[in-house]
């Protein structure tokens, strides 16, 4: 039952997998002393306004998610504040693959073509790799093609469908190079929608960061630090928190850092993405 001292968390509903880890997270929160709960949401820019309202006191939030609110704090002379991120989140890189054999072997010779890439809110697979290609000379849809496929559009990429369209539709010769995270390309090895040998990679970001539990400093700060408190001192040696850990893709929680958000922060300016609805947000919360 929610009191007053109840801390509320929101997720983003991007797979059914998401319930199980976040009634795991409730028992062992409460069995540690802190009240806790925990809403859904269909789409991070309903969780992003959420957070600014109120109406929840941590979000965690996509690496998009997270820019979102950080430029709405500002907006309203308010501090966002990054207070926890997985291990597996930090130092990421996205690749840019090409059919092996094929007469793409470097970025250059992607002048003229189609390249395929995820979701157009996927900071790994569409906002990240088409800024890098862009930072090399060549810009989006003028110098190249780009052949977007649109899965969950509002998860932020979260759900991996967008980049496994995109790599089937360079296996099948509908473009001539696909983006994804560079950890997806061992995942679609395994399952075999990328065959041995099928692809080569001609050119990989540099290092950025991915989630991070995002709170605006106010209310709650007790909770909030006791919330912190407990994730760091999970261990990953103990049975019942590797199971939660497990599901989540991470070996330990450590602490936020926002520096590795500086190559999405370049793209969402870039390419205008984000503007709008912070702007919009920020009015409605102001």
């Amino acid at each position: 039952m929610m009191t007053q001292n109840t801390l509320v968390l929101g997720a983003v509903a991007y797979d059914p997998k998401v319930v199980t880890i976040w009634d795991g997270f409730q028992t062992y929160f409460e069995q540690h002393g802190l009240e806790f709960d925990y809403v859904l949401f269909a789409n991070y820019e309903r969780q992003v306004e959420a957070l600014a309202t109120g109406y929840i006191h941590v979000a965690w939030n996509s690496p998009l998610a997270w820019l979102q609110t950080q430029r709405i704090a500002d907006r309203l002379e308010q501090h966002a504040e990054a207070i926890c991120m997985r291990d597996t989140d930090r130092d990421l890189v996205s690749v840019v693959v090409t059919r092996e054999g094929g007469a793409v072997r470097s970025v250059g010779d992607l002048r003229g073509r189609r390249v395929a890439v995820g979701a157009n809110d996927s900071p790994q697979a569409t906002l990240i790799p088409l800024y890098f290609l862009a930072q090399q000379g060549l810009e989006p849809n003028r110098d190249f093609e780009v052949l977007p496929f649109d899965r969950l559009v509002g998860k932020h990429g979260d759900h991996i469908g967008g980049e496994r369209d995109a790599v089937r539709a360079l296996l099948r010769g509908d473009c001539d190079a696909a983006c994804l995270i560079d950890s997806n390309l061992l995942v679609f090895a395994q399952e075999g929608t990328l065959p041995a040998g099928s692809v080569r990679t001609i050119a990989t970001t540099p290092p950025y960061d991915h989630c991070n539990f995002t709170v605006l400093r106010g209310g709650m700060s007790a909770s909030v630090e006791r919330f912190r408190e407990l994730l760091l001192g999970m261990s990953y040696e103990d049975p019942d928190v590797r199971r939660l850990l497990d599901l989540e893709g991470l070996k330990c929680w450590v602490p936020g850092r926002t520096e590795g958000y500086g190559l999405l922060s370049g793209a969402i300016d870039r390419f205008g993405y984000v503007e709008d609805f912070v702007a919009a947000v920020a009015v409605r919360c102001a």
